[in-house]
């Protein structure tokens, strides 16, 4: 199965026509790193990015938004571990549901406040989102997906060694626990969001990727134990919402070649072509800028055209030509 294309123009309706951008929020937007991840930290930092988010807002731009939930999720598969059983454990889609709730539920009151307090009359929804995966794919037999909070190595093995974790070092962050990430196919509920969208509702999706679900024999849908990276599901959606611009917010500003080197440099404009070219070199890390390069390839590929990488800071100016690093198709 082939995921979407841009869908065509003649789903917008008569004055819906504004652009619709989807703003790729990074993984640990909520939890900055040294914080603990506690509600009144990942509240503030919701309103944090919802200021940062009004550039978007004062150009009345159509515009959904996604997020991680790699420490939220991570939390909350150390609380079933450490459980003496006397709750039910909770399967790993159903976590992965849960932050979307929660974390949406931050980002949808944090927006909401935003706009009040601009007298902007606009509205906010959180999509709880299911993006079908293939049950076959070799993500499920080869965990790769790191989720969680950063660990030392030696807390790392012995988790390894008591609960059977398999682990990784972490683009020199720390270790982290690895999971199934099967590839996103498609988003079940895309006509709801692009629709919501070019009602002029802010909407808020594919928290933590989407939840994982596959398709029985009989037509029905099932969830499965995984988690989906949520660069790619962005990237996914914003072709099938016919989004005009991709933007994925990360810690850095632009993509670096020779990235941390002495010799390391940024990459102002560049065609999706030449940029994998440079991801096939091994240029990007799978752990850190790789996911994201894939994505906003994968959206230009698949009938997109533009996408940005930057960092909330620099924003206002990549929207403006003046920062971040802008993709578009080959030529």
């Amino acid at each position: 199965m082939e995921p979407t294309r841009n869908e065509p123009a003649q789903h917008r309706k008569a004055g819906r026509d504004k652009p619709i951008v989807l703003i790729a929020l990074g993984g640990h937007a909520f939890m900055l790193r040294g914080e603990k991840g506690t509600i009144s930290e990942q509240e503030r930092n919701a309103e944090r990015i919802c200021k940062q988010l009004q550039t978007v807002v004062d150009r009345d731009y159509n515009f959904v938004i996604t997020h991680g939930n790699g420490p939220q999720v991570g939390h909350l598969l150390l609380l079933n571990e450490t459980s003496d059983g006397g709750v039910p454990l909770m399967p790993l889609d159903v976590l992965v549901a849960e932050t979307e709730g929660s974390l949406g539920y931050f980002m949808q009151q944090a927006m909401l406040n935003e706009l009040r307090r601009r007298q902007i009359r606009r509205y906010v929804v959180t999509v709880i989102t299911q993006v079908l995966v293939d049950p076959e794919d070799p993500a499920f037999k080869n965990p790769t997906k790191p989720v969680g909070p950063f660990l030392t190595q030696a807390e790392a093995e012995r988790r390894r060694d008591e609960k059977g974790w398999q682990i990784v070092e972490d683009s020199g962050r720390g270790w982290r626990r690895l999971v199934p990430s099967p590839r996103p196919i498609k988003v079940v509920q895309r006509h709801m969001i692009r629709e919501s969208a070019n009602a002029g509702y802010i909407v808020i999706a594919c928290g933590g990727g989407g939840i994982p679900i596959f398709k029985k024999p009989d037509g029905s849908y099932e969830g499965t134990e995984a988690v989906i990276d949520k660069d790619l599901s962005s990237s996914i959606l914003a072709n099938e919402i016919g989004a005009d611009l991709f933007v994925i917010l990360t810690e850095v500003p632009q993509v670096y070649v020779r990235y941390g080197k002495p010799d390391q440099a940024a990459i102002g404009a560049i065609t999706s072509e030449q940029l994998m070219d440079l991801y096939r070199a091994g240029e990007f890390p799978a752990g850190s800028m790789g996911p994201k390069v894939e994505a906003v390839c994968g959206f230009l590929e698949r009938g997109g055209k533009r996408a940005i990488i930057t960092n909330p800071e620099t924003l206002e100016d990549a929207l403006r030509g003046r920062g971040g690093t802008h993709v578009i198709g080959a030529c």
